[in-house]
């Protein structure tokens, strides 16, 4: 049983089940660079400060560098019985350097170290999942620049409505994961702010140079207020509704490659490679990759609440509670990550079935609202015109027709507003091509939407590649 940092209050030792209950080293393990990163820069500016000797925090940073290694090299054996990654490193430098190591936690708490660690960690994943949006949103660019002039039925309440473009549809989630992106950006700002040096909770006595930390650490900002930066986790809840949102479009998507896919439908086939199949009936062609992604945004959503319901009832400022926000944090960046990385392959290797897609949008009465708008342009108004042509319809599904298929003394019953020139707007072409209104589904702003989609992701991939060069620039 090691011994603790705090031993000197204490008569008793920890009871091991405490040790093994309270210990957060399972899973916090993967924030070691970001403590050891963050521990070198604070060790740097107590030297500047004349906090410690110059010889002192080369020694320590030293150490922290040689435990970095063995790491990385899987020379280091955790310890659970100290509890965290803290610990875990401070002991391991005190093994390397001997009691100098001690001074490295001068000025500092574990409260604002697993602030800043977290911050660090975070950040990093958001640039992460920036890029992935990026690479999710150029494969649906590419797949509806393929298929331009596929037409299928659009929807409401699951039934036939009116026919856009495939490319249209797929342009859609394109919009959707731009404003996903937008808002992890948002999310960006909040998380990168600096709070070393608020200490345990109401700063510290000496006299420390947070901008100086925060600039080793490429931190923009500085926190305002020390009972807050300990106590915040704002940022990840921020985080995780964002990702939520995001799981949420993944889903969607989700459920019409389901539906897509099937049988019924017969729109699109999904690779094999991304497809499973029966354990007893030879003919399944399962499409569980979507199915997963459209499991997984459930667990997302319980991680925010789990984390919001956490912090609702914590009054200031640290509680042992904020110890629980790691897991649903980490499961949320690896379950997200993975998603978006899953369909950013997929994508592109979808196969469309444009025979199929065109068939039913030819079916089911998908021209109705362009005849009664033909009819409001012989001077009609739109009620009646409405009203007309649900006659009509009524009409066509007794004679079991399509509205096209009906001759013009068959129309011209219902109204004499009805002309030769009925025929050619109804037509998939003429019904997709008329709606030119500000993002509708005509190829003309369908292709305007995916021009201006692929200059926006050229700059996104340009900047996404200057923030991984500032990333591996050494601080």
């Amino acid at each position: 049983m090691s011994e603790k940092p705090w031993n000197g209050r204490f008569a008793e030792k920890t009871d091991r089940i405490v040790e093994s209950f309270t210990a957060s080293i399972a899973f916090d393990r993967r924030l070691y660079l970001y403590d050891i990163e963050g521990s070198i820069a604070h060790c740097r500016m107590l030297a500047k400060q004349s906090i410690i000797t110059e010889d002192d925090a080369s020694q320590i940073i030293a150490g922290l560098g040689r435990v970095a290694r063995d790491i990385e090299h899987g020379n280091f054996e955790l310890d659970a019985s100290l509890e965290d990654i803290h610990m875990n490193i401070e002991n391991r430098l005190t093994a390397e350097v001997g009691k100098v190591a001690q001074k490295l936690h001068t000025a500092r708490s574990r409260n604002d170290q697993v602030a800043l660690d977290i911050r660090m960690y975070l950040r990093d994943e958001v640039a992460n999942i920036l890029s992935r949006l990026t690479a999710l949103r150029q494969s649906l660019v590419a797949l509806a620049k393929r298929h331009i002039d596929v037409i299928m039925p659009g929807y409401t309440h699951l039934q036939r409505a009116q026919p856009v473009l495939f490319s249209h549809h797929l342009m859609a989630y394109y919009e959707m994961f731009t404003r996903d992106r937008a808002r992890f950006k948002e999310v960006l700002k909040r998380i990168n702010v600096m709070p070393l040096g608020s200490a345990a909770l109401a700063g510290t006595t000496y006299p420390i140079d947070m901008a100086y930390t925060a600039k080793l650490l490429g931190f923009p900002e500085i926190s305002s207020n020390s009972l807050d930066a300990v106590s915040a986790r704002d940022f990840i809840m921020e985080f995780l509704a964002a990702a939520s949102i995001c799981m949420v479009h993944m889903s969607r998507l989700s459920e019409e490659l389901i539906l897509w896919s099937s049988a019924e439908f017969g729109f699109v086939e999904i690779p094999d490679a991304f497809a499973t199949g029966s354990s007893i009936m030879p003919q399944k062609k399962n499409p569980d990759v979507a199915e997963l992604v459209r499991g997984r945004a459930g667990r997302v959503f319980g991680n925010l609440m789990a984390v919001l319901t956490m912090m609702k009832g914590l009054p200031l400022s640290y509680n042992r509670d904020m110890q629980e926000d790691k897991e649903p944090l980490f499961d949320t960046v690896d379950t997200l990550k993975r998603c978006l990385e899953v369909y950013e392959k997929l994508i592109p290797r979808l196969k469309v079935n444009r025979v199929a897609m065109e068939k039913a949008a030819s079916m089911g009465f998908l021209n109705a609202t362009d005849m009664a708008d033909y009819l409001v342009t012989k001077g009609m108004a739109f009620r009646d015109a409405h009203r007309c042509v649900g006659e009509v319809v009524r009409y066509a599904m007794d004679q079991n027709k399509e509205l096209h298929e009906l001759s013009l003394s068959d129309l011209k019953k219902f109204s004499r507003a009805f002309g030769e020139d009925i025929f050619e707007i109804l037509t998939l072409q003429q019904m997709v091509n008329r709606r030119v209104s500000g993002g509708g589904t005509a190829k003309e702003n369908v292709v305007k939407a995916m021009n201006k989609a692929q200059e926006a992701l050229k700059l996104e991939v340009a900047e996404n590649e200057s923030d991984q060069k500032k990333k591996k620039t050494p601080r």
